[in-house]
């Protein structure tokens, strides 16, 4: 039996680990010589050993199916090197990975990849970083119609510039794209400025939601460098996580601020199909985000008429996955089902060993129909799908 067992479940976040000749592999002639080499980011470290470790024992289970057994008996173990799991880097061992999960849909995001194009200030760079990102992501994912290809969209390099590159990706076989959350250059339009319009209405055209992920936050910084400066050693949780509890604690400082944008500034107004998804900002904020947006709105309703209240367009627009371990059933009840999704996180370690077990820990006062929407049903409403 597989780990969802009796549950339809559409996993909205799992990465690709890949290996170090994942972006080159796939690169045009013009645009090789412009990608970094993925070990020279230094956002998330590439562990050499660790890669060549991956690839000696993705060979050795490839050859012996008694390793393969023991590979897909230990599938949960998150203690595991990200490269030693199962269908970290290779696409047909992923699909039977998904087997094994049993999952219907499952997206899949970029891990080093992304950090080798994105932290860059040579716009030539990013261009053909995301553009190659995207074609890697989309071939990752082509040989399985389960597996949706999530690219990079650096929406930094202005709307027109932004909106050939998502076209391509889309063509190249992208399923959606994450988007900055912040740009970094003060003196630039906002992204819910008017002219990134044909953006958003790109994403409606294509019945694709827009996602937001905690890397992807366009060199945000929630908390001033002097904080470290506490006579204390910073602890490190991995991954994606930033650094020190008040960097956890800030985690989806970028997603308030951009969300609140794009419903202050009317995107969703001037686009009423687009949808969007925030990814591993965890889901802690909501209740509080909701009653925020909706107090705002009040102070300002002599000088602006809302159709209606803030919340209602995010409730309508919006899904978030939080993390497994949070008190996923406490948020439901302050925010309602509607809004929560499941995400397994693979082969991330955050994902934890049991996500499905520490989800339903907390939500034992869910009914059926909260569970399945947790599960797949406000997936299918985000996709515009029905399993």
């Amino acid at each position: 039996m597989s780990y969802a067992q009796h549950r339809k479940i559409i996993d909205a976040d799992s990465h690709v680990i890949e290996l170090d000749d994942f972006l080159h592999a796939v690169a045009d002639e013009e645009h090789k010589d412009l990608i970094p080499l993925m070990s020279s980011q230094k956002e998330l470290p590439v562990v050499e050993a660790g890669l060549a470790r991956g690839r000696e024992l993705f060979e050795k289970r490839q050859k012996d199916p008694e390793t393969m057994a023991k590979f897909e008996e230990a599938i949960l173990d998150n203690t595991k090197s990200g490269w030693n799991r199962l269908g970290a880097f290779d696409s047909a061992e992923r699909s039977h990975a998904l087997d094994l999960f049993g999952y219907s849909i499952q997206w899949v995001l970029p891990t080093f990849s992304f950090h080798q194009i994105a932290h860059t200030e040579d716009l030539e760079v990013l261009d053909a970083g995301s553009r190659t990102l995207n074609k890697a992501m989309a071939n990752f994912c082509k040989t399985d119609e389960r597996l949706k290809a999530i690219g990079y969209l650096p929406l930094q390099l202005g709307p027109e510039k932004a909106l050939e590159i998502m076209k391509q990706g889309f063509e190249d076989g992208c399923y959606s794209f994450m988007i900055d959350t912040n740009e970094p250059n003060d003196k630039n339009i906002s992204f819910t400025h008017p002219d990134f319009d044909p953006i958003w209405n790109e994403f409606v055209k294509k019945k694709s939601p827009f996602v937001i992920h905690v890397a992807v936050n366009g060199h945000y910084k929630a908390v001033s460098e002097s904080f470290k400066n506490n006579g204390k050693t910073e602890l490190e949780l991995g991954g994606d996580a930033p650094a020190g509890e008040l960097g956890l604690m800030t985690i989806n400082s970028s997603a308030e601020l951009f969300l609140s944008a794009m419903i202050f500034d009317g995107v969703f107004e001037r686009h009423p199909e687009l949808k969007g998804i925030s990814m591993e900002h965890g889901a802690f904020w909501l209740p509080s985000w909701l009653k925020a947006l909706d107090y705002t709105a009040s102070l300002f309703k002599r000088k602006r008429e809302f159709k209606e209240l803030p919340s209602e367009t995010a409730r309508r627009h919006l899904k978030v996955s939080p993390f497994a371990g949070e008190p996923v059933g406490w948020i439901i009840e302050n925010v309602g089902p509607e809004m929560l999704v499941y995400a397994s996180d693979y082969p991330h370690p955050e994902g934890t060993s049991d996500p499905i077990r520490k989800f339903e820990a907390t939500m034992t006062d869910c009914d059926e129909e909260t569970m399945n929407a947790f599960y797949h049903g406000n997936m299918e409403d985000l996709m515009g799908i029905k399993l």
